[in-house]
Parts: C-alpha cells; sequence; structure tokens
C-alpha cells in the first residue's frame, strides 16, 4: 500500500495539475481518470499477487539457469579431466614410440653388423672351398700328368722290352705272372 501512495503522491505533484486551472480532483480532469485508472490497475495486479507471480517465475528462470551454469561447469571440469587423460596417455604412446623405433635402430644396426660378419664368413668359406677346389684340381692334375707319364713310361718301357725279349724270355714271364696271381688269389 506504501507504493500506492507514494505513486499517487508523486502523480498530484506533477508539474501538469500544477499548471492547469482546473481543479484536479474532479471527474472531468483527464489526468485524475487516468491516474484512478492507473491505480486500480495497479491494485489489481498486487490483489491478484502478479508481482510475486513474476518474481516467481524469474528466480525459477535464474534457477534453471544457475542449474545450467553449473552442468556446464561440471561437463567443462571433465572436459578437462578427459583433456588431461589424454595427453598422458598421448605422452606415454608418443615414449613408447620413441623407445620402439630406438630398440628398432639398434637391432636394425646389430642385424647389420651381423650381416657384415656372415658375410665376412661366407666370404671366407667360399674362398677356402675355391681354394680346396683349386688344390684338389691342381693335385688331380698332377695326378693325372703322372698317371699318363707313367702310362707312357710303361708303354715304352714295354714296347722296349718287347722289341729286346726272346720269346723264350716271354714264355717264362707269362708263367711266373700267372704263378704269382696262383699264389695271391689262394
Amino acid at each position: 500500500m506504501n507504493r500506492i501512495a507514494i505513486i499517487a503522491a508523486l502523480t498530484l505533484a506533477s508539474p501538469a495539475v500544477a499548471a492547469e486551472g482546473e481543479p484536479f480532483f474532479t471527474l472531468r480532469s483527464t489526468e485524475f481518470v487516468v491516474t484512478i485508472a492507473f491505480l486500480i490497475f495497479i491494485g489489481v495486479l498486487v490483489y491478484f499477487r502478479v508481482p510475486a507471480l513474476i518474481g516467481g517465475l524469474l528466480d525459477k528462470r535464474a534457477a534453471g539457469i544457475k542449474a545450467e551454469l553449473d552442468q556446464a561447469r561440471a561437463l567443462h571440469d571433465e572436459a578437462r579431466s578427459i583433456l588431461a587423460s589424454y595427453e598422458r596417455k598421448h605422452k606415454e604412446v608418443q615414449d613408447q614410440a620413441d623407445r620402439i623405433v630406438e630398440t628398432a635402430k639398434r637391432e636394425a644396426i646389430a642385424a647389420a653388423e651381423q650381416a657384415k660378419a656372415d658375410l665376412k664368413a661366407s666370404i671366407a668359406r667360399r674362398l677356402a672351398a675355391a681354394e680346396d677346389q683349386i688344390a684338389s684340381a691342381e693335385a688331380a692334375a698332377v695326378r693325372e700328368v703322372r698317371d699318363r707319364a707313367v702310362n707312357v713310361a710303361v708303354a715304352a718301357a714295354g714296347d722296349l722290352i718287347a722289341a729286346r725279349m726272346t720269346a723264350a724270355e716271354k714264355n717264362r714271364l707269362v708263367d711266373a705272372s700267372i704263378g704269382e696271381v696262383e699264389t695271391r688269389l689262394h
């Protein structure tokens, strides 16, 4: 009610009321009728508690906004924790990838060194095998030359002996050879 009295006093003390010569409190005064209608309108609003309803709606809306802000804050905190978790996981994965690359480099270097050693050993084995083959071929060639020389010498000696030997000597050598074969076989 104090509000109504203040509004009425402000309305009555307006410069428009003071400037006119006609009395303010008559129904012929437009300002008086508008003031009374305004006061009745305000009274109806107060009687039906419209300000309380509007205040309640505003409070409800403020509570909704506060709840949304709290939810947004919670989501923001959750997003930060998830981001921190992903950053930790990313760092762990990066460290693991670095370790894998380093291990792969070390293994590649070791494999290259092993391949070099294996290649050297293979080359040494092949050289040894080639030298053995050369020595074997050389020995075979020497044997073949000796065998041919022996065969040629035997053939030459046989030709020479056959040319100088008589028939009786030939028969005696054949009989001696047969006797020697008989003693060795039995």
